[in-house]
């Protein structure tokens, strides 16, 4: 035991006695260090009893629902080179076992070339990265991309922005995938404007790699580590790429949310639209509605649908997504959640009451008054999707209270295999 609170214990494994039916030899050398893959030590079908497993606790333990029937999780076809978004993080390197036994033989110390990491961080150590020259999770170009960027950098004696001084110029590479039309981002996050570096930057990743289909270099002075800019360069093509999920192609920008798993995103979309059962009379509500793709995704099966997000880049691609298509009934508007469907009476009276509600909020879930106005609302159906079954529990909870609303179908989406998140997908009747 390494830690013990009130409510749970953390351990380390000494040893395996005896192993699980479901355990597997990790497919990746940074298994076990690396904090991207934490299951990929478990069998995929295991992994999916977890899953499932986890969306009826947190309902039962959070929500106190009991004897609710949780449909078996939707799989993926392969668990392996799914990810279509990947942030990797500049920064002091982490040394693996391995390698800091072979630094203390050859007397200690590293150069600053050594310390050079480009990789994932370590689990709760926000100031080390794991140097990281392979990965399963997008693809094998992605992972050459990471290995020349990181070559470009180190030849250039390029820094790394530090949260601790807040100075240095290298912050994420995010590269983006159309994994169905072949477009693909590199997105470089620094901390400054260096046009003539970054001319050289967009020239080498063009000469090594033709298949990338747009650069930018996204540019910010906050303090945290989150890798959007203030600012965006584009630097080669049109700066989003397109990404087709069913029927449709939707653009998406560098600092736009867009489901990561593509394939699964079909499947988590076609099950919500399932879900929702539309009339073609009914006014639906998409609440985080992010760049549209639900709200498109359901558009055919409704009269009309107003989309609310509060990030200006993801409306935009939302409304030229939209148009794209020809799609006339679907309105998308920027702004705060709470203050549009809380504060701002008068543009409910213009837009709703919806007779369907959809919501896809972040993990840390809805704001209380959100909550409490959609009770008020009294819409017909509300279908949840949440990628944070616990939060989603707490909002349900609320939701149901007093008789409110009834739990009627729960089904759960794998959108990221070999780690312990789910998607899970609610449906709420009045």
């Amino acid at each position: 035991l390494t830690k013990v609170s009130m409510n749970f214990a953390e351990a380390d494994v000494l040893a395996v006695k005896a192993p699980s039916r479901h355990r597997l030899t990790p497919r990746c050398r940074y298994f076990g260090t690396c904090g991207g893959c934490v299951w990929q030590h478990l069998s995929y079908p295991g992994q999916l009893e977890f899953k499932r497993q986890q969306v009826v606790d947190a309902l039962e333990r959070i929500g106190g629902f009991a004897g609710v029937e949780v449909q078996p999780a939707i799989g993926a076809d392969d668990p392996f080179y799914y990810r279509n978004k990947m942030e990797f993080s500049f920064g002091v390197r982490w040394l693996t076992r391995e390698e800091l036994d072979a630094v203390q033989e050859a007397g200690g110390g590293q150069t600053p070339l050594e310390r050079f990491a480009l990789g994932l961080h370590i689990p709760q150590r926000f100031d080390r990265v794991l140097d990281v020259r392979e990965c399963f999770l997008q693809s094998e170009e992605s992972a050459a991309i990471v290995n020349a960027v990181r070559e470009f950098a180190m030849e250039r004696g390029l820094t790394i922005y530090s949260t601790v001084t807040h100075t240095g110029y290298l912050r994420n590479l995010v590269i983006r995938e159309g994994k169905h039309t072949g477009d693909r981002m590199v997105n470089l996050v620094t901390s400054e404007d260096r046009p003539e570096l970054m001319r050289e930057f967009s020239d080498m990743v063009r000469a090594r790699f033709p298949g990338v289909t747009t650069i930018v270099n996204n540019i910010t002075t906050r303090k945290s580590q989150v890798a959007v800019g203030d600012r965006e360069v584009v630097l080669y093509g049109p700066g989003f790429i397109r990404e087709r999920i069913g029927t449709r192609i939707y653009s998406v920008s560098a600092n736009s949310f867009f489901q990561t798993n593509t394939l699964q995103a079909e499947r988590l979309y076609d099950a919500t639209r399932e879900l929702a059962a539309l009339r073609p009379t009914d006014s639906v509500f998409d609440l985080y509605s992010g760049t549209g793709t639900i709200a498109l995704h359901v558009a055919g099966d409704a009269a009309s649908v107003v989309g609310i997000e509060s990030v200006p880049a993801a409306v935009a691609d939302a409304q030229r997504n939209a148009a794209a298509h020809g799609v006339t009934n679907c309105t998308f508007m920027l702004g705060d959640l709470k203050e549009r469907i809380v504060d701002d009476a008068g543009w409910l009276e213009e837009h709703g009451p919806p007779s369907v509600i959809i919501v896809d909020p972040p993990r840390a879930g809805m704001h209380p008054k959100v909550v409490e106005r959609l009770r008020e609302l009294r819409s017909r159906r509300i279908v949840y999707v949440s990628c944070n079954p616990a939060t989603q529990a707490r909002d349900l909870k609320a939701l149901c209270a007093d008789g409110a609303y009834t739990i009627e179908r729960v089904q759960p989406v794998d959108m990221f295999p070999h780690t312990m998140h789910v998607e899970n997908i609610v449906r709420l009747g009045y």
